[in-house]
């Protein structure tokens, strides 16, 4: 038995994974002796037969033997969000009775019941806590019990899901060289080496000179997911502030939808054969460099899961080392000026800029001030400011994922 092991089987011994007496065991030891003691020194008989039996159903009930367990089957790891059914394995040795803690409630069913039935329902992406079978043994009569035992926390991490493919996000790039498809380019003089077919006859018998039809090629971008994960905001002016506990994500916050929208849109366009790349613009070391197929729309969720763990404050977005001509998603708040600057900037430099705005709307204003209503409507002008000014720079605004 190893070290991890034996500490463990410590660590439940004490904390009520044995067999022991319980209340009623003591109640009727010192009764049933309080009722003979008393008869014998008052001289009554019926107290005597009161106790006896009592002290009698003690003496010869003996201590159950075995270890009762409580199995389950962990829930499939490709499982995703929603209700996933598994099974709990009683085996209840010399117990009569087993009360196991499921999910919202609380059963009670005889101990020889081989298998439980149990419901899993969990909503969120992200690591958690599937399940843990809290659960007691109890022995005939009630008089010994074995536990209760703390369950084994089964967790899993739940990826986001690719819900759906944002119209007008996904969809076939152009490439800045002449090809074959169907998306005129240029009309320009004949040369040698054309084809007969690419002749536009139209224009060639308006100027009396061969002219061909040069049209753009359809090539696979190189698409880079930039997102922000400084900031993790809700339609709650009033909660902007509050740290979470216990969760990853906002429920429906930015962050929430930051992440389900570069899930999302991965998985359009690598199933069209783009080439994808994730980055972290709060924390570069977790990027994920450029690549194609289904393993690699894994790769990204799953560390699409580990930026959220991660996510934080940082001091200004990053986002370099872009490849020549790429395709840029930008998924953010925009709730303050550094990112709308990168986002400009990056446009400058020849990027193809898409800023998906992820900042719940509308707002709701702090209740608990005064001031909250002014607040809020402050806050979402400057937002709208920004995206403004990123449109009139040549980047291309849309709002939700």
């Amino acid at each position: 038995m190893s070290r991890a092991d034996r500490v463990r089987k410590a660590f439940a011994a004490s904390h009520g994974a044995h067999w022991h007496p319980t209340d009623a065991y003591a109640r009727a030891v010192w009764l049933g002796l309080g009722l003979v003691l008393a008869g014998l020194f008052l001289h009554e008989v019926e107290l005597v037969l009161f106790g006896t039996p009592l002290v009698l159903s003690v003496l010869l009930t003996t201590r159950p033997k075995g270890t009762p367990t409580v199995e389950v089957r962990p829930v499939p790891r490709g499982a995703g969000a929603g209700l996933v059914h598994t099974v709990a394995h009683v085996e209840g040795a010399d117990a009569e009775i087993a009360v196991v803690k499921l999910p919202g409630k609380v059963v009670a069913l005889p101990a020889e019941v081989p298998d439980l039935p149990v419901e899993v329902r969990r909503d969120a992406w992200g690591p958690g806590v599937d399940l843990r079978l809290d659960h007691l043994f109890a022995g005939p009569d009630g008089l010994h019990v074995h536990g209760p035992v703390v369950g084994v926390e089964h967790v899993r991490t739940i990826l986001p899901p690719v819900e759906h493919h944002p119209a007008g996000l996904v969809g076939v790039h152009r490439s800045p060289r002449p090809g074959d498809s169907t998306e005129l380019r240029d009309i320009r003089a004949f040369q040698p080496g054309d084809r007969l077919r690419r002749i536009d006859w139209r224009v060639t018998t308006r100027t009396g000179a061969l002219h061909v039809r040069e049209r753009h090629a359809e090539a696979d971008a190189e698409v880079v997911l930039a997102v922000d994960t400084r900031t993790d905001l809700g339609a709650e002016v009033g909660e902007w502030a509050s740290v979470r506990h216990g969760a990853t994500t906002r429920p429906d916050g930015s962050l929430d939808r930051s992440v389900r929208g570069a899930a999302s849109m991965a998985a359009g366009y690598l199933r069209q054969g783009d080439r994808v790349a994730l980055v972290d613009l709060g924390r570069p070391q977790l990027n994920v460099r450029s690549g194609v197929g289904r393993r690699h729309l894994m790769r990204i969720r799953t560390q699409l899961v580990v930026c959220a763990q991660a996510a934080g404050w940082s001091a200004k977005p990053v986002l370099r080392a872009l490849p020549h001509g790429c395709v840029v998603v930008l998924l953010s708040p925009f709730i303050d000026d550094d990112i709308a600057d990168l986002a400009v900037q990056t446009a400058k430099r020849g990027h193809l800029v898409l800023a998906v705005d992820t900042l719940p709307s509308p707002l709701e204003p702090d209740r608990e001030t005064p001031w909250g209503e002014v607040a809020a409507e402050l806050i979402a002008a400057e937002h709208r400011v920004r995206l403004r000014r990123m449109a009139r720079h040549g980047v291309r605004v849309t709002s939700g994922c």
